[in-house]
């Protein structure tokens, strides 16, 4: 038996302020203030977010890999995650553990491969529907505009329900909650609940509104006979495989507020970079153009275009690796666990973030410049698994990945068929506004150009 200790490195990171740690700096920019820690101290930096909360971040792909797949059960969703569970109840973003693997069993049906296709035709029809009113030369808020989009679709494929109405029975108070969960998460002390702060009576209002219309919906469902495809009638139907048992409409309820989230903001973040970044980069534009004009000619894209349009999902590749929708994932210690060499108690917090891995020059050659044909000859399988990982992974792997990219690509097709775009004279500086995901911050003025191809 060996008498022999473990000696583990000490982080090092940045000393702080006394009372509030680092607080100041990484509010003002989270990412840019990731990536810095990253760069600075290597594979761990150690920082503090007030008076006692130590945070590390880690910045190794092979550690980021125990923390998320192979040890990931000494983990649980860290604490920040607790202030949007009045919305998401026990959904897949907020629930842990054994549950967490239930709900997944029964999700994954809703995103089959042939469950994706018959969306994808809804994905093309409410985008060509939405552009038809878009004119030569406007001007126009292209973030709202993606918004309202991928919002749409996940009405029409969640509900079955068209975009004016899902959004004002649904998207309208799911909005205003996610504002006020938002400043919850952000807040230093969290106050519970039901102590009667203005923000809490608001949440509170929000969250009774989002229920009211959810809960509906689905107790109508219940007493229906006709069988419906769309993913609510997807979900209500599910079965576990161990127990043979489904989901209460409190736990549809609670996927149903995920999916609308993950389903529509994600997404809408992502094509709004994309679209600015094609704007600041005509060549690569002009290559998404060409690749248009010999897959699609004239004809609206199906969805069966999707697997020949390389060069737009590469271009949504390098939009996702700039700026990742999910630009860092949060863990909490549930176990004492040795990560590499270093070792964690039991209540600390872990970051890994994607936008500071996506941005390491050991893994991407000129990492700060919008290079999409760095994503051809399978480069992804030439860096280590979580240097780049926009989705996440592990058991936690965002489970509407294929419907993402499948959506983004449809849509940006759709566009650019009919747009090509410019920002507005007298723009605000571009800059990152990191929400649940990371927006551009004060959306985007964008002028539609009509193209004209030949």
């Amino acid at each position: 038996m060996s008498n022999e200790i473990a000696i583990f490195k000490t982080p090092k990171g940045p000393k702080g302020k006394l009372l509030t740690g680092n607080l100041a700096e990484f509010r003002a920019d989270p990412p840019a203030f990731l990536e810095r820690m990253a760069t600075e101290y290597g594979d761990v930096a150690k920082f503090r977010l007030g008076p006692l909360k130590n945070v590390f971040l880690v910045s190794n792909p092979d550690m980021i890999k125990q923390i998320l797949v192979t040890k990931q059960k000494n983990f649980v969703k860290s604490d920040d995650f607790k202030a949007l569970k009045p919305i998401f109840g026990e959904g897949l973003l907020t629930s842990d553990k054994d549950f967490h693997m239930r709900q997944r069993r029964l999700i994954q049906p809703a995103f089959k491969k042939s469950h994706i296709m018959d969306y994808g035709q809804d994905m093309i029809d409410i985008t060509n529907d939405y552009l038809s009113t878009w004119k030569d030369e406007e001007e126009r808020i292209i973030t709202n505009d993606m918004m309202n989009i991928t919002l749409g679709i996940i009405c029409k494929t969640m509900f079955n329900m068209d975009f004016k109405e899902g959004y004002k029975v649904i998207g309208k108070p799911l909005e205003t909650a996610l504002i006020l969960a938002v400043k919850r998460m952000r807040s230093l002390k969290k106050m519970p609940l039901w102590v009667p702060t203005k923000l809490n009576r608001d949440t509170k209002k929000a969250i009774r509104e989002l229920d009211s219309v959810v809960l509906e919906i689905i107790q109508k469902r219940r007493k229906d006979p006709v069988k419906h495809e769309d993913m609510i009638g997807i979900l209500m139907d599910a079965r576990d495989d161990v127990d043979g048992i489904g989901m209460t409409d409190k736990q549809v309820r609670d996927e149903v507020m995920t999916i609308f989230i993950a389903g529509h903001e994600t997404t809408a973040n992502a094509l709004s970079w994309t679209l600015y970044l094609l704007s600041q980069h005509p060549e690569a534009e002009g290559k998404l153009f060409s690749e248009i004009e010999s897959v699609l000619g004239k004809k609206p894209p199906a969805p069966s275009d999707f697997m020949k349009l390389t060069y737009t999902q590469n271009l949504i590749w390098e939009s996702l690796r700039l700026y990742p929708p999910s630009f860092v994932t949060s863990r909490k210690v549930d176990k004492d666990v040795e990560i590499g060499e270093y070792r964690f108690k039991k209540g600390d917090m872990i970051l890994v973030s994607q936008y500071a891995m996506h941005r390491k020059a050991e893994y991407f050659q000129d990492p700060e410049s919008f290079i999409p044909e760095r994503f051809e000859n399978n480069f992804i399988k030439t860096i280590p698994q979580y240097a780049f990982f926009p989705f996440g992974g592990g058991p936690r792997v965002c489970i509407g990945n294929h419907f993402a990219i499948m959506e983004a690509a449809l849509i940006l097709v759709s566009v650019a068929q009919r747009f090509k775009f410019k920002l507005a004279p007298n723009h605000h500086p571009i800059k990152t506004f990191p929400s649940i995901t990371l927006r551009p911050r004060s959306g985007l003025r964008m002028i539609l150009q009509k193209r004209n191809p030949s």
